[in-house]
């Protein structure tokens, strides 16, 4: 009884649970399910403390619910299996399920697919068990294989009974004895050693089954499978794949869980030795090399182990973050970035992925797919419960880190291994048992922590640790591959080039006809080149879309029309064009700060970049020579100068950064970037910069004109600033009267700048917003950098205030410059308390003095208490917030 207990005990469960569940079930299996569907969560430890509790009974189909956070682990979650099933599988139809369980619900509006599908708002703890490998010598390998524990085959986040199916597929296929099933009398002694060896490849593991899988009974001398037990005919057929594989590998679910379990354990750790590798040598060459100055944040590529979600135990591993450096603005130093290694590091990467890949594309081979080449096997259309506990856990961990990659340079760099992803993503779309996945949240580690009280290991025993993991809810794969969906179309938009107005046709004359014959097979094309690697990013590009579609295509199929609406319905959308755009009801801030913020990001996530029309309709007069159309912007000459043009390299690097662009905008509630770029000249853009708290710019709405030339990004782009008041306000000793912005970025500064090839927009757009529009504008004069806190500072911010609410806020507000309307009155109205608050501390720490157009630098003293039209200036604009506050018109 000792061995079952522990093996229960493995699984999660407590000593006493173990022993009062074996009394009851003499058979550790069912034992198990019981103890998963919460019968024995009332027994008590000797220490007192009761494991896997609930503060509520478990009900039927639980699931499906989103169990409490105290105490709940892995089994509190899990469903029992209903009392009169035999069957060796589940239905894995959850939204029929569910909406069994929501149809006796009083509310009509109940979302039918909540709970499992598309919400996030899950949290599971679970308790797991980590145990030292056994290691055995196999046949023909150099040294000792270790052996997969229980403990590593049944980690993650359990749906359903999962559990109980893990278990008892480890077991049966790890000890006991396979029966001949001719009734002979004879067995097969089974070991962990048989299908549970970690080869150190894949190929190495497929060939080790290969050679014990169909076995001949020493007695009848008869054929049978050896996971399964059933009778079979020698097949040495080979099937369509990258390794040498039998047929006799797809015979039976037993081995199709089996090898996808272990298969992608096998990848889980590559990627993760990978992703460790990788982060190992950045954090030694931060390390390594002199700290250098930077003038703008890096917007680097995502890390493969980036995520939000770190857990404290090297789950996932962070990246490391230096101190931010106090700089100058404008001025970033005299060092230049170091490019040493990035070559070596790029073939080490390129060389990873493609072994990523290559394993991939291996373990894609038992996948169960209903479109194979030669038809189907029986294990495509009987699919074991573990292959979906695998791909959830462990396919699904590694699908997430790399959709994650907010770079689609990077991305379109490492086409190789995407390329497999995206075979892996319409794989398991397509098939009806596996298709769910795809709007399931995927469960995340936030936090793991070692089981406290638990006795130490006896002597002579394995090491055997159990950790408490808690798990949360995250985007599901379709959802995050709809953000690198919004890249590719952006960027497939920046391919397109320069639209060229459509040119009435005429009829030719027959001369013209002639001409034109003429020139047959004697004319160069038409002028547009693309580059190789133009056309390698618009071929990602295209499979990411065509990816995307064909994953709805066969989710309508398998799960139907209306589960594709209501995943779509929580998808990221598509920044639209100006005249596709659907009127919807205006957001409201609710009634505390708290519903403001939600509010403001969820309005500021979905409009902070738009096409939009930024022309101007010609005039009634225009000559048919006047075909290039004229932009409400300030590089309208130089924007009409490259009409028509196409430039395969500024296309592809234009391409590069609307892909970055669209997805990766700052927004907050202290600050955010929005942009607006033209629907036919995407090199047309307009920005508006809303103030960073703590600063003198707060709430204030900047306005920004930005020209991509025709050598980007070899050179900086044009930026020109707006918000001058007819260009009498210089806001900042970088932002001048006239519209000059004064950056090193831009080349209109001392220092370090532009990198051809290398900086992008965003980083001008997030130096502007977070070291121009700063605490202390007074210290960007370099002259004045060391007056930090002075008399002289402090009176140059609070004219900075003054300007800031007469133009930034009350001029902006009253007349919203194109195509700025909509976002400035929607970022005013859901701020408004705020703003008042904010309206009030500026009034009573103003000096009184008065507003000076140059910024203050020649301010003369004024008399305290003068009026300086402060005050009006603030009571006009708090009327205003009021009106919009009470949606009043206030145009």
């Amino acid at each position: 009884m000792e061995r079952e207990v522990q093996q229960l005990v493995e699984m999660g469960a407590t000593v006493a649970q173990a022993r009062a569940a074996l009394k009851q079930h003499k058979d550790v299996m069912e034992a198990a399910e019981r103890i998963f569907d919460g019968s024995f969560d009332h027994i008590v430890d000797e220490d007192g403390d009761v494991a896997m509790s609930s503060s509520e009974p478990i009900k039927q189909k639980p699931r499906m619910m989103t169990p409490n956070d105290e105490g709940d682990d892995d089994t509190g979650s899990d469903g029992a299996i209903d009392e009169g099933e035999d069957e060796d599988y589940i239905d894995y139809d959850y939204d029929s399920d569910f909406e069994e369980q929501t149809g006796k619900s009083n509310a009509a509006a109940v979302d039918p697919y909540a709970g499992i599908f598309f919400s996030k708002d899950r949290r599971e703890e679970v308790i797991e068990v980590e145990e030292e490998p056994e290691m055995v010598l196999m046949p023909g390998s150099s040294g000792k294989i270790p052996l997969m524990t229980q403990g590593q085959w049944m980690k993650g986040c359990p749906e359903g009974s999962e559990q109980s199916f893990l278990f008892s597929l480890y077991r049966e296929l790890s000890e006991g004895e396979c029966p001949c099933p001719h009734g002979c009398g004879g067995s097969v002694a089974r070991k962990k050693s048989d299908f549970f060896p970690l080869f150190p490849t894949f190929s190495e593991y497929i060939k080790h089954l290969g050679s014990i899988v169909p076995r001949t009974c020493s007695r009848c001398s008869k054929t049978f499978c050896f996971a399964c037990g059933e009778s079979t005919t020698p097949n040495h057929k080979k099937v369509p794949a990258p390794i040498d594989v039998d047929d006799s590998l797809f015979h039976c679910a037993n081995l199709q869980g089996a090898i996808l379990g272990v298969g992608l354990a096998m990848l889980e750790k590559a990627f993760l030795d990978d992703a460790q590798d990788a982060l190992g040598q950045k954090t030694g060459d931060r390390s390594s090399r002199k700290r250098r100055k930077v003038e703008a944040p890096v917007i680097a590529t995502a890390d493969l182990n980036d995520d939000d979600n770190d857990d404290d135990d090297a789950y996932y591993s962070g990246t490391v973050q230096g101190k931010k450096a106090k700089l100058g603005t404008g001025y970033a130093g005299d060092a230049k970035e170091d490019m040493t290694g990035q070559l070596e590091a790029l073939n080490a990467q390129r060389v990873k992925d493609e072994r990523l890949a290559s394993l991939l594309a291996q373990i894609r081979t038992f996948l169960p797919s209903v479109n194979r080449e030669r038809g189907g096997h029986a294990s495509d259309y009987l699919v074991h419960p573990t292959a979906l506990a695998h791909l959830r856990r462990r396919f699904n961990f590694v699908s997430s880190q790399l959709l994650r990659n907010d770079s689609l340079t990077d991305m379109s760099d490492r086409s190789t291994l995407y390329f497999e992803l995206f075979e892996w993503l319409e794989t398991i779309s397509s098939h009806e048992a596996l298709a769910s996945m795809m709007a399931m949240p995927i469960m995340v580690v936030t936090s793991a922590k070692p089981v406290a009280g638990k006795k130490p290991t006896p002597k002579g025993s394995s090491r055997i640790r159990e950790r408490t993991i808690v798990y949360e809810g995250s985007s599901g794969p379709r959802e995050l591959l709809e953000a690198i969906v919004i890249q590719a179309q952006a960027a497939l938009k920046g391919l397109e080039g320069m639209k060229a107005p459509e040119v009435e046709t005429t009829e030719m004359s027959e001369e013209q006809k002639r001409m034109t014959a003429d020139d047959k097979g004697k004319a160069k094309d038409d002028g547009t080149v693309t580059s190789e690697e133009n056309r390698k990013l618009l071929v990602f590009c295209q499979r990411i879309v065509n990816t995307a579609k064909a994953i709805d295509r066969s989710l309508v199929e398998t799960k139907g029309k209306a589960f594709v609406d209501r995943l779509h319905a929580g998808l990221p959308k598509i920044p639209a064009a100006s005249n596709t755009q659907v009127d919807s009801a205006p957001i409201q801030a609710g009634e505390t700060e708290e519903s403001a913020m939600e509010a403001y990001l969820k309005w500021a996530n979905r409009v902070r970049f738009e096409y939009c029309d930024l022309t101007v309709p010609p005039a009634p007069n225009a000559t048919e020579e006047d075909q290039s159309p004229n932009y409400k912007f300030f590089f309208n000459n130089e924007a009409r100068m490259l009409a028509n043009s196409d430039i395969p390299k500024r296309s592809l690097a234009i391409a590069k950064e609307l892909a970055v662009l669209t997805t990766n905008l700052p927004v907050a509630w202290n600050s955010s970037i929005f942009l607006r770029v033209d629907e036919s000249r995407v090199d047309v853009i307009k920005a508006l910069i809303t103030g960073p708290e703590g600063t003198p710019y707060y709430n204030g709405c900047f306005l920004f004109d930005v020209f991509l030339g025709p050598n980007y990004n070899q050179s900086p782009p044009s930026v020109k600033y707006m918000t001058t008041n007819g260009g009498k306000y210089r806001f900042n000793p970088n932002l001048y009267a006239d519209g000059k912005v004064c950056l090193s970025l831009l080349g209109t500064w001392s220092g370090p700048g532009w990198i051809p090839g290398k900086s992008t927009l965003l980083q001008v757009l997030i130096s502007i917003q977070s070291m121009i529009l700063c605490e202390e504008p007074y210290v960007n004069e370099p002259g004045w950098a060391n007056s930090g806190g002075t008399a002289k500072s402090i009176a140059y911010s609070a004219n900075i205030r003054r300007m800031v609410v007469r133009t930034a806020m009350l001029g902006n507000l009253k007349n919203p410059p194109e195509p700025w309307a909509d976002v400035i009155r929607t970022h005013f109205r859901l701020k408004a308390k705020s703003i008042m608050a904010q309206l009030d501390k500026w009034l009573a720490e103003d000096d009184g003095a008065a507003t000076v157009a140059d910024g203050g630098f020649h301010q003369k003293a004024v008399a305290s208490g003068s009026s300086n039209g402060f005050a009006e200036d603030v009571a006009e604009l708090k009327a205003l917030l009021t009106k919009l506050q009470a949606d009043e018109d206030i145009s």
